[in-house]
């Protein structure tokens, strides 16, 4: 049976094309976009609806009020370690090396299955909390399938993938994996789980990043996600220290290594890549490699600030993402926008990186690093329904009229403001209360999970 609903009289912010912005109705019929139409006259709701306007007003399963309200496509964060949720506040002010190897490494290696699934559901809710539907994540090596049961269980679009760590230094033994059993139980997982959850969940082969992969392993990973038709989500270039230990051990850099090993392609995507030199910019230019910028995290661990305004100069699909809870302490796509704009103005002037630009990335760009831009990143008749709604009548906003929309998404915005977000037209943050996973179990299992994986982990602080 058709599921209707009708989003009424909302300022609606599509990234289409021409980036309309248009005051009036949404309709939506099983999980897809079938009609905006302008006007907000809720007798009218759009030519490509199946039945007459009036009929599928009428016929609706719910019409939401959206009056005075902003809608937007959903946020798409390009890189996330929902694994990591449950770490917020455990590893701050240290740089990535020994932020990795003194806390993050041991307490990974120390999850059971149980808190697992609870970090993931505590990440997914604070973003469905702030308006973001879909993620590109990197789980920990063990106890996948427990993230992927709560990318499926809590409704969320996600691309996600077993982390795979067969060397280096400091590796606890926790997470050290032999080759051969670290590519097996990603081909596995791979073909058990990819298309789950009505298809919003997209498996990708997520190596840490060359430090801590074998040479053997990654050109097997190009090999399978090759065969496989997937992405691959890894590292690259985040600081000085892991650059420096990628030169001495493999004679080149990160780029240049994975094109090296036949990796570089339009199905990789590599979260951070501050620290690129010349050689690196034209083979992602050129490869059509994908990036995702993590200015918080970037900024916390003293990593450094991406090229990207470079980037977008040369045509590379670019996205935002928070990473880990542990390396920023908020999920806050609004922050990552806002956060993103500003480092860029510092370096290159107070015109670099303008708001419009930067809600592309959250949305369209996304969109492009998830490979899905035919389904998701703008509001438009035979998209996906993820999207969500903000009420911005509030003192930080104010006054609105006139306003730029673009302006006030990321300058003014805040994750608080999201009142409602929606995947594959499924409401599952309403009002100040999530639909698909119980915030006060879900709390209580979070304070209990900490102390035994802390304890677990032996990390005296």
């Amino acid at each position: 049976m058709s599921r209707r609903i009708i989003i009424k009289d909302a300022l609606i912010v599509t990234m289409n094309q021409q980036r309309q912005v248009i005051r009036g109705d949404l309709a939506i019929c099983d999980g897809v976009i079938s009609s905006i139409r302008p006007g907000g006259d809720l007798d009218s709701v759009g030519e490509s609806s199946p039945a007459s306007d009036r009929q599928t007003a009428f016929f609706a399963d719910r019409i939401i009020d959206a009056q005075g309200r902003m809608v937007i496509p959903g946020i798409i964060q390009g890189h996330i370690h929902l694994c990591q949720t449950l770490f917020r506040g455990q590893a701050d002010d240290l740089e990535l090396l020994d932020w990795l190897k003194l806390r993050i490494w041991p307490l990974e290696g120390a999850h059971d299955a149980e808190s697992l699934y609870t970090s993931a559901c505590l990440g997914i809710g604070e973003m469905f909390r702030c308006g973001t539907t879909a993620i590109v994540d990197m789980a920990t090596v063990h106890h996948t399938e427990s993230v992927f049961q709560a990318i499926v269980d809590s409704g969320i679009r996600a691309l996600s993938g077993k982390c795979m760590m067969d060397r280096g230094q400091d590796v606890p033994v926790t997470l050290m994996e032999q080759r051969e059993e670290s590519l097996r139980e990603s081909v596995d997982l791979l073909e058990k789980w990819h298309g789950k959850g009505d298809g919003r969940l997209h498996y990708a082969f997520a190596p840490r990043f060359a430090i801590s992969c074998s040479e053997e392993l990654l050109l097997e990973v190009g090999d399978l996600a090759r065969r496989y038709g997937v992405m691959i989500h890894t590292h690259a270039s985040e600081s000085r220290g892991e650059i420096a230990i990628v030169q001495e051990e493999r004679k080149m850099r990160n780029v240049l290594y994975f094109d090296h090993l036949g990796m570089a392609g339009d199905n990789l995507i590599l979260a951070h890549c501050i620290w690129l030199d010349e050689a690196e910019l034209d083979l992602i230019e050129q490869r059509r490699i994908k990036v995702s910028h993590c200015p918080s995290c970037n900024l916390k661990l003293g990593s450094g600030v991406a090229p990207i305004p470079e980037l977008i100069r040369r045509n590379v699909a670019v996205s935002i993402g928070a990473d880990g809870a542990p390396c920023n302490n908020n999920l806050d796509p609004f922050t990552e926008m806002r956060t993103a704009a500003l480092i860029q103005k510092a370096l290159h002037g107070p015109t670099a990186m303008p708001a419009w630009q930067v809600f592309e990335l959250a949305t369209l760009g996304g969109a492009q690093v998830m490979g899905m831009a035919d389904r998701i990143g703008s509001l438009e008749v035979g998209k996906r329904a993820d999207l969500a709604m903000l009420d911005l009548n509030h003192l930080h906003c104010a006054p609105i009229e006139g306003a730029d929309v673009y302006t006030q998404l990321v300058y003014q915005a805040r994750g608080s403001d999201v009142v409602l977000t929606m995947v594959d037209g499924r409401i599952v943050y309403e009002e100040g209360k999530l639909t698909t996973i119980d915030e006060k179990d879900l709390l209580r299992d979070a304070s209990e999970a900490i102390v035994r994986v802390v304890r677990r982990a032996g990390i005296v602080r």
